[in-house]
C-alpha cells in the first residue's frame, strides 16, 4: 500500500476507473448476448432492434476508450455480417 498522499490518491481513482471500464464491457457483452440470442432464434424484428442498441453501447464504449475505435469497428461488423445472414 503507498505511503505518499498522491499515490493514494492514485489508486483510489484507479480502482474506480477500472469499475467502470469493467461495467461498460460487461454492458457490451451484454447486448451482444442478447443480439446473438435473437439470431439464434432467427427473430430479425429482435435483432435489428437488438443491433442497434449494441451498436449504441459498442460506440458509448469506444468514446470512453473503454476500448480500442478499431476493436469497435471490428465488433460492428461482424454483428451487420450476422444479421445480414438471417435477413
Amino acid at each position: 500500500m503507498p505511503n505518499i498522499k498522491s499515490a493514494i490518491k492514485r489508486v483510489n481513482v484507479n480502482k474506480k476507473k477500472n469499475l467502470e471500464n469493467k461495467i461498460a464491457k460487461s454492458q457490451i457483452n451484454t447486448a451482444v448476448r442478447k443480439f446473438e440470442d435473437a439470431i439464434n432464434a432467427k427473430d430479425v424484428e429482435l435483432a435489428t432492434k437488438l443491433y442497434a442498441e449494441a451498436v449504441s453501447v459498442i460506440d458509448s464504449a469506444a468514446g470512453k476508450k473503454v476500448i480500442h475505435k478499431n476493436t469497435a469497428s471490428r465488433k460492428k461488423s461482424r454483428l451487420a455480417v450476422k444479421l445480414n445472414t438471417i435477413k
